[in-house]
C-alpha cells in the first residue's frame, strides 16, 4: 500500500512578504506568486473541491508546483520573522495554515505520476522532487523559525496545552530536532545538499523500477506455454502483446512482487521458470538496472543518519513510531521465524511429494506457488475459476465494501457520474455520514496498466481540515487484471481482500475529523497507518456481507461450503504467504542498520549476506526469496517505507488483536461501528498511538489472534 506524504522543496527566488501579522494563506498565496493564475491557483470550483481533470493538462503541474513551492517558503519566512512574541497561534498553527497551494497540487500531482504517468509527469517528477524535498530542509533548518518553535514549546503556555494542540505542537517541535534543526550551519549545509540527492535518488528509482517492471514482461511465442490459465487470461496475454506490436504472441507482464499470480496456474515447468526468473532478476542489469541507484541511497542515508548524531536510518526513521527502536521491531519479527521455519520445512516436504507426481526430482522456487495451488486444490477442492464469477468487481465494491461500511458505521454512498476522473476506467461517489449530511468524496481506480505503479494505495486529493475548512477527497488504487473487452471484471479472492484493506485506508481518510491538517486521517506512523486498513479486511468475511457481494452473474450467492473452504485454505501455505513478507521486512531492516562503511558494499552481495542469515535463523530464503529483492523494493527506496515494512506484520498483528475485541462484543454492530470510529479510525494522530489502540481493545496489543489466524500456533 502507499500513502501521500506531505512533501515540497527547494530554494527559489522569490519576494518574502513583509515581517508582522500572519496574512491568511490564500492571500499570502496571491502575493508571494502573482504570475501564478492556472488551475490550481485557486480551490477547484468542484464538490469538496475535488480535482477538475476536464481542465487540468500535464503542462499545469510543474509551474503550479513551482508556485506552490515559491508561496510556502514566503509564508514561513513571514511567520519566522514575525516581530511579535512566538505564540502557539501565530508560530505553529500559522504553519499550519502555510503550503495551501503547494497541497492542493501535489494532492493531485503524486497520484497521477503514481497511477497514470507519462513522459510529461515524469520528467516533471524528476525536476521537482528534489525541490520539494528541499523546501522541507528550507523550513525546517530555518534557525528564526525554530526558534520561534522553541520558544512555544518551552513556555508555560505551550506546556499548558491540551488535547489536538498538545500533540500539534510536540509533533512540530519533534520534526524540527529530527531534520536537523540543533545542527551547526556547515552540517545543516552538508545536509541540505543530502537531502536533495536523495531525493533525486527515490525518484529515480521509482521510474527506473516502473520501466524495468515493463520492460521485463515476458514474451511467449504460443499459446500451448500458456497452458493452465484462464481463456480470459490467455486473451488478455495475447492484447498486451498485440498492444506491444507483437500480434500473434502473448505477453505476461509482471506484478511487483517476487511471486507471479501465474506461477501457481502455469502447468509448463518452463514457462514458469522463465517468468519467475523475469521477475527476481528485473532491474539487476542494463539500462533498468537499480544497482547503483540504491548503492548510493544506501549510503547516502547512513551517512545521513551518522551527520544527525545516530547509529543508523533505521534509528532516524523510526523516532515517530509506535515502534521507536530498530532491535525492538527486529525482536519481534524474530519471535516468528521458529514456528515460520518449521511451516516451511512442512510445507516443502508435502509440496515435493506432490511434485514427485510430475517426475520432478527436485522442488524449485518456481514450482512452489504450482504445486501449493495443487495440494490447496486437492485438500480443499478450490480453484479460482470456481471463486472469481463471485466476485464482480464492482459489486464487490458496491455490495460488500460500501454495504459493511453502511452496517458498521451508518455511512451511505452515491455514485457521481457528473465528477470528471484521470481514467475512464474510475468511478466517483459521494459519501455521506450517518446523520445523512456529506462527509467525503470516493473514487476508485481498479485495473492495471502499463503505466501505473504496482501493487495498491490509498491517498488524498484533499485532506481533511478543520482550520481550512476542507473535507476529505480520497481515491483507493488497485492492479486488478482488467477483463476482456465485454467480458464482466472478475476479481481473486486476494483482489477482494486488497479492496477491504485499501478501502480501511480510505475510512481511515474520510472520517478523520481533527483541526489540522498534518495530525488528520492517514496522518500517522508508519506502524499505525496500515491497521485501519488490516482491520478493515476481517468485514470480507462476515456471512452477513458475503451474502450482499458474493453473488454470480445469475444472482446465486457463494455456496456456504466454498466460502469454507476458502477460509481454511488461507492457512495453508504460510511458509511462502507470511515468510516472503517477514524475509522482506528482516531485509528491510537489515539495510537501514549498517553504518557508511556497511553500506558502500555491492547492494547483491549484501542482500545475500542478509538472506543467508535468516536461513540461519531456520528460514528457507532459497525455497522462498523475500517478497521484494533489494533491486526492486520500491516500498523502503521510494515510497517511505525505509526501515517501516515491519509495519505491516506489526499492524496486522494489532488488527487480529482488534478484529478479536469486535467479536467478543457483539460483531459488526452499529454500535461498535461507533466505538470504533470514536477510540482510532476517526482519530488521526490526535492521540498517542498507543492510548488509541488501548481505548479501542482496553488492552496492550496481544499476539495471540494473529498466530491463531496465520494457522502458526501449536494447536496447528
Amino acid at each position: 500500500m502507499k500513502i501521500r506524504l506531505m512533501a515540497a522543496a527547494a530554494p527559489f527566488a522569490i519576494a518574502l512578504l513583509g515581517a508582522g501579522a500572519i496574512m491568511p494563506a490564500e492571500a499570502k498565496t496571491a502575493a508571494a506568486a502573482p504570475a501564478y493564475t492556472g488551475p490550481f491557483a485557486q480551490p477547484s470550483t468542484l464538490p469538496f473541491h475535488a480535482p477538475d481533470f476536464s481542465v487540468i493538462k500535464d503542462s499545469d503541474y510543474q509551474p503550479a508546483i513551482e508556485a506552490g513551492i515559491a508561496a510556502e517558503l514566503a509564508e514561513m519566512e513571514a511567520i519566522a520573522n514575525n516581530p511579535a512574541k512566538p505564540t502557539f497561534e501565530n508560530t505553529v498553527v500559522a504553519m499550519e495554515r502555510a503550503g495551501t497551494l503547494l497541497s492542493r497540487v501535489a494532492g493531485v500531482f503524486d497520484q497521477l505520476v503514481s497511477a497514470n504517468t507519462n513522459d510529461t509527469l515524469d520528467a516533471t517528477d524528476t525536476a521537482m522532487s528534489p525541490k520539494r524535498e528541499a523546501l522541507k530542509d528550507e523550513i525546517y533548518l530555518n534557525d528564526k523559525l525554530f526558534a520561534r518553535v522553541k520558544a512555544v514549546h518551552d513556555s508555560a503556555a505551550g506546556k499548558a496545552l491540551t488535547g489536538e494542540d498538545k500533540m500539534l505542537l510536540e509533533t512540530t517541535y519533534a520534526k524540527f530536532v529530527h531534520r536537523g534543526a540543533e545542527l551547526d550551519a556547515a552540517h545543516k549545509a552538508e545536509l541540505k545538499q543530502m537531502n536533495l540527492r536523495i531525493a533525486a535518488l527515490e525518484t529515480k528509482f521509482s521510474q527506473t523500477l516502473t520501466a524495468g517492471t515493463d520492460a521485463a514482461a515476458v514474451v511467449f511465442d504460443s499459446k500451448d506455454q500458456l497452458a493452465g490459465l484462464s481463456d480470459a487470461d490467455i486473451a488478455a496475454a495475447a492484447k498486451r502483446a498485440a498492444d506491444k506490436g507483437l500480434a500473434g504472441k502473448y505477453v505476461l507482464a509482471l506484478v511487483n512482487t517476487t511471486q507471479q499470480p501465474a506461477l501457481s496456474q502455469l502447468t509448463n515447468r518452463e514457462t514458469r521458470k522463465k517468468l519467475f526468473e523475469a521477475s527476481v532478476t528485473r532491474c539487476t542489469g542494463g539500462d533498468d538496472s537499480t544497482i547503483g541507484i540504491v548503492s548510493e541511497l544506501a549510503v547516502l542515508r547512513a551517512k545521513k543518519a551518522k551527520l544527525l548524531g545516530l547509529p543508523d536510518y533505521a534509528t532516524f526513521q523510526m523516532y515517530d513510531r509506535m515502534v521507536t527502536k530498530p532491535a525492538k521491531a527486529m525482536e519481534f519479527m524474530k519471535g516468528f521465524v521458529p514456528a515460520l521455519g518449521a511451516t516451511q520445512s512442512r510445507e516443502q516436504a508435502i509440496l515435493t511429494e506432490a511434485a514427485k507426481a510430475d517426475g520432478v526430482t527436485k522442488l524449485e522456487p518456481w514450482d512452489w506457488g504450482y504445486y501449493a495451488e495443487k495440494v490447496r486444490k486437492a485438500k480443499y477442492d478450490l480453484d479460482d475459476a470456481q471463486i472469481k464469477p463471485y466476485f464482480n468487481v464492482w459489486n464487490t465494491l458496491e455490495n460488500g465494501v460500501f454495504y459493511a461500511a453502511t452496517q458498521t458505521y451508518g455511512i451511505t454512498f452515491k455514485r457521481r457520474t457528473d465528477l470528471p476522473v484521470y481514467h475512464p476506467s474510475m468511478r466517483a461517489y459521494e459519501v455521506f455520514d450517518k446523520d445523512g449530511s456529506p462527509l467525503a468524496l470516493f473514487y476508485f481506480d481498479p485495473y492495471a496498466r502499463p503505466n501505473k505503479q504496482g501493487g495498491a494505495w490509498m491517498t488524498n486529493f484533499v485532506e481533511q481540515s478543520d482550520l481550512l475548512g476542507d473535507k476529505p477527497v480520497v481515491v483507493n488504487t488497485l492492479n486488478i487484471t482488467p477483463p476482456p473487452e465485454g467480458q464482466p471484471p472478475l476479481a481473486t479472492w486476494d483482489d477482494v481482500t486488497t479492496m477491504f484493506h485499501e478501502f480501511g485506508h480510505a475510512l481511515h481518510g474520510m472520517f478523520a475529523s481533527q483541526k489540522y491538517p498534518s495530525l488528520s486521517g492517514t496522518n500517522t506512523a508508519r506502524d499505525f497507518v496500515e491497521f485501519p486498513s488490516q482491520f478493515n479486511e476481517n468485514f470480507a468475511t462476515v456471512p452477513q456481507v458475503l451474502q450482499h457481494f458474493a453473488k454470480n452473474a445469475a444472482g446465486e450467492t457463494i455456496p456456504d461450503a466454498l466460502m469454507q473452504k476458502i477460509e481454511a485454505a488461507e492457512k495453508w501455505n504460510q511458509g511462502l504467504g507470511f515468510g516472503e513478507t517477514l524475509e522482506a521486512a528482516m531485509l528491510d531492516m537489515d539495510w537501514h542498520t549498517l553504518n557508511e562503511e556497511q553500506a558502500a558494499q555491492p547492494p547483491l552481495a549484501f542482500e545475500a549476506k542478509a538472506l543467508a542469515g535468516m536461513d540461519a535463523e531456520g528460514l528457507h530464503t532459497g525455497m522462498i526469496p523475500p517478497r521484494y529483492r533489494t533491486p526492486y523494493f520500491r516500498h523502503i527506496w521510494s515510497n517511505g517505507y525505509s526501515a517501516g515494512y515491519y509495519a505491516y506484520i506489526w499492524t496486522e498483528m494489532l488488527a487480529h488483536d482488534g478484529w478479536d475485541w469486535v467479536e467478543k462484543n457483539g460483531g459488526m454492530t452499529r454500535a461498535n461501528g461507533d466505538h470504533i470510529r470514536a477510540t482510532f479510525l476517526g482519530q488521526g494522530h490526535s492521540k498517542d498511538f498507543s492510548v488509541m489502540y488501548h481505548n479501542f481493545t482496553g488492552h496492550d496489543p496481544q499476539l495471540e489472534p494473529m498466530l491463531e489466524a496465520r494457522g502458526l500456533t501449536e494447536s496447528q
